[in-house]
Order: C-alpha cells, then structure tokens, then sequence
C-alpha cells in the first residue's frame, strides 16, 4: 500500500469512529467499533465499521481483550448455566468433538467458562457469563483516494462479489472528492447497491494536520450515492470463477450459494477480530521504538518519519530500513518507564484510545 492510500485509510478509519454513519445521528444506544484489513480468507476489507448495541459491547468486555475464534464462539455461545456433558450441551459441529474438547479446555484457560470431571470422568462445562449479541451491523468501506474510471471498473468486479455473497450489510466506496463531488464516470461503472462517499481531499493529506485551515476533527466527508442494505441473513452467492469477457469467451461463471448459518458465523467472528484489533495496530507492524519515529497529534494518529521528513507506511518502517536507528537509552531515562521510551508511550496512547472504544 503506498503512501497516499495508507493515510487516507487511516484519515477514514479516523472519521468512521467520530461522524458514522455518513447519513443521519448515531443513536444513543449504538456505538461504533472501526477497524483495519480485516475479511475473510478470499476477501480484505480495506475499513470495517461494526455498529453495535452498546449496553451488549459493553457485556462482551467480560470476556477479555483478545478476539474469540469459531471453536471457543462455539463453546461459549453454547455453554449452559449448569454443569452438562460437553457433548449433550454443545451442537454438533460436524467435525470430530475431540477438538471441540480442547476449545473447552481452552474456554477454561481463559475464564470463559467453568469445567470438571463428572460421572465416569467426563468433562462438563458450565458457562460463567452469558455471550451477548452485540453486533447489529458490519459495514465494509474499499478505500480509493485517486479513484479513477479505469480503476473503478476493476474495483466493481471485487463489489459486485461483496453484494452477491451479503456478508456486510452495507458496501460502500470512499474516494477523494473532484471539485464539488466524485467523478460522474464512477456511478456508472460501480454496482449500484455501493455506496459513495466523497472525501475532502485537503484533509486526508500528508499535511493535512499541519497545513489545514480546517480545525481538527472536521473533516468533510459527503454522500455522493447511498448504499443499498444486503440481505445478511438469506443465502448469499460466492462468485468462485467468472470468465474474462473477451469476444470469444462463451465460459459460464461459477458460484456456488452460501447458506446463512455459514455467513453468521463468519460475521462474529470478523467481529471479534475487530474488537481485539481496532484500526490503531499499525504501529503493531511498524518500528516505534526507532528514533525517527513520531506521531505528532495523537488525535491524528499518522506515523511520521523525520528521516524521511514525511509520513511512512507500514512497508517502509521496518528494520531493513537503511535510516532505521533504536532509540538512545537515555531517552529511557529522561521521565519514560523503564520498559520503553517514546516509541512504547506512542504505543501506549493508542492502546488507551482503542480500549476506550471499547
């Protein structure tokens, strides 16, 4: 991912988590949870936004910080309120229950639930908190600052996927705004259920935060075509093949249909890896503790390299990089915990943030 788009993700994700949704006021029992590359193992989200009923996200905290995967989602949706028989309490998952036996033993690790040995030295679990239903909806975003009409047709192929399978409730497309909106070309090579949402291309710049006479926080974000609701909760059609649609391709396309027990189960459990991830982990794959390293506005979390003497992504701040250099130990010592100096304190105030949304 270069430079341009990196941020503008970045300055998108940021924007989600303040102003969504794009259209009308968020409800005051509904918050927001924004995060960052994330789908499933045949499709990436560039933004994910996972509106949620905030008494339910507020339940899930009881269950930790790390995400729940498809076995332990298994085990403790399921668990009952008094001790049972894993086999009699849980439903079949149509793989062998020895591993559902380890999810349990792993529930239980974790303090998800609660295990002994009952009669004949079986294993019975009982749950300890019940698992909330706390998603209401997931949106998925493709970010596309420098959208052009080429670019878009090639993007509609990945849409028109998204709208057949109905994962997300809502796609939508974010571009930078041309003049007074997007491009008239974009509304007729994108599907027509994709919504549009033109970005103010003077914020989502290297520079925004500095050279913007627009106060932090402001940015202006406009709904150029609404997204149509998918039907999440009917069976979708995966697009595996799709032929090439020269003069001499007769091909047909292959799909296959993917019922909606399979896609609510990949719904939470894409929600529960943007619980544990959030949109601020970039630094997870970054160098901070390098002493070129800044993030000079914390309410604008963009990496900044003064090497470089301009913004960096993820690819570029590396070990390998030739102006890589670790941070002195005096800087340790100068009033920062002895675990770190800056690069952890940077770290630190992004954890506090994504916790908060939380």
């Amino acid at each position: 991912m270069d430079e341009p788009e990196f941020l503008f993700e970045l300055w998108v994700c940021r924007w989600a988590e303040r102003a969504w949704p794009p259209t009308g006021e968020r409800d005051d029992d509904t918050a927001v949870l924004v995060a960052r590359q994330l789908g499933v193992q045949s499709r990436r989200w560039d933004t994910l936004v996972i509106e949620c009923d905030a008494d339910a996200l507020a339940a899930r905290a009881v269950f930790g910080d790390e995400r729940l995967d498809s076995d332990l989602l298994h085990v403790v949706r399921h668990a009952p309120a008094t001790y049972t028989y894993y086999r009699n309490a849980l439903p079949d998952p149509g793989y062998p229950w020895r591993y559902v036996r380890e999810a349990v033993h792993a529930a239980a690790d974790r303090d998800l639930v609660e295990t002994r040995r009952g009669q004949g030295n079986r294993v019975e679990l009982r749950r300890r908190y019940r698992y909330p239903d706390w998603v209401n909806r997931i949106v998925a975003v493709e970010n596309k600052p420098d959208l052009t009409a080429s670019a878009a047709r090639a993007l509609s192929d990945q849409l028109e996927r998204d709208v057949a399978l109905g994962l997300a409730d809502e796609v939508w497309v974010a571009t930078r705004a041309a003049g007074d909106g997007v491009e008239p070309a974009l509304y007729e090579r994108l599907p027509v259920e994709a919504g549009i949402l033109a970005v103010d291309g003077e914020q989502c710049s290297s520079s925004a935060s500095e050279s913007s006479s627009r106060p932090v926080g402001e940015e202006r974000v406009d709904t150029a075509w609404n997204a149509t609701a998918l039907a999440v909760d009917e069976p979708g059609t995966r697009i595996t093949e799709r032929p090439d649609g020269g003069d001499y391709d007769a091909s047909a396309a292959r799909f296959e249909y993917a019922d909606p027990e399979w896609k609510a189960e990949k719904r939470r459990a894409i929600a529960e890896r943007a619980y544990e991830r959030g949109w601020r982990s970039f630094l997870d794959t970054m160098r901070p503790d390098c002493r070129a390293f800044e993030i000079r506005d914390p309410d604008v979390p963009l990496p900044y390299c003064t090497a470089k003497e301009r913004h960096v992504t993820a690819a570029e701040c590396r070990g390998s990089c030739p102006s890589f250099g670790p941070e002195p130990p005096a800087w340790r010592r100068k009033g920062w915990p002895v675990d770190g100096g800056p690069g952890k304190g940077f770290q630190r105030v992004l954890n506090r943030q994504r916790d908060r949304r939380r």
